[in-house]
Formats: C-alpha cells, sequence, structure tokens
C-alpha cells in the first residue's frame, strides 16, 4: 500500500552505506495544519534506500515537495528485548508548485454555454454530452 504526504523539506542527511550491498538516506518534511484554529506542525522524517538515496538531491531546503511512500515494518529481538521498528520509505519525491493567493485562475469558465463558432446564431445545443 502507498501513501502521499505534501510538506516543506526542512532537512537531507547524507547517504549512510549499512552493508557492501545496503545503503540508506534519510530527510524530513514539516508538515503544518490548521485544527480548529489552531496550527498543529508535524515533522516527518523519512528513508530512501539503494538507488532511491538519489531522489532528495535536486530538491533544496524550504521546497515544498510532495513524498510517495510506503510502511514498512519489522520486528527486532536483541537479548530477549524485543522491538517494532516502523520505517516511511520514499519512493518519489515531486516539486509542488503552491499558488500565490489572488492570482489569476487560468480554468476555462464553462458554467455559462457558449455558442459554437460554426454553429447559425439561432443554434441550440441541448444534448447532454
Amino acid at each position: 500500500m502507498s501513501f502521499e504526504i505534501t510538506g516543506k523539506l526542512v532537512a537531507k542527511y547524507d547517504t549512510v552505506q549499512r552493508t557492501g550491498t545496503f545503503k540508506t538516506r534519510e530527510f524530513v518534511i514539516e508538515k503544518s495544519e490548521d485544527i480548529g484554529g489552531r496550527v498543529i506542525t508535524n515533522y516527518v522524517k523519512f528513508q530512501s534506500v539503494q538507488d532511491r538515496t538519489t531522489l532528495v538531491d535536486r530538491f533544496n531546503i524550504g521546497d515544498e515537495v510532495k513524498v510517495s511512500f510506503n510502511i514498512k515494518g519489522s520486528r527486532w529481538e536483541k537479548d530477549g528485548k524485543v522491538n517494532y521498528i516502523t520505517n516511511l520509505d520514499a519512493w518519489r519525491l515531486e516539486q509542488v508548485q503552491l499558488v500565490a493567493a489572488g492570482s489569476v485562475d487560468n480554468m476555462p469558465d464553462y458554467s455559462a454555454p457558449t455558442a459554437s463558432p460554426s454553429a447559425p446564431p439561432d443554434f441550440v445545443d441541448d444534448l447532454p454530452f
């Protein structure tokens, strides 16, 4: 199952070579939400592995990004103690273009019917599609 979240990139760390054949890289996004007039800010740390460790290279701190990720969990036992680890594995990052407040919307206005340029002036198009 995959998930998506959008937020501001606030940290990116160096790639770590875990074993001879396995490497990881972590980065953090800041996600703020207005809940009942109160702004709640969360910091979400992701990891990318292997060839995906370069995903964050093309982004700068402060960029608004959309992260596509999977949730991975594992059980770890040492000295009779059991621990559970959850990782958010990022597999895609995209730049998010923020729309400035008060900017002009370039979407056409389909609310008012318009006559077809090739139709006669008294032609009414009442087809449902």
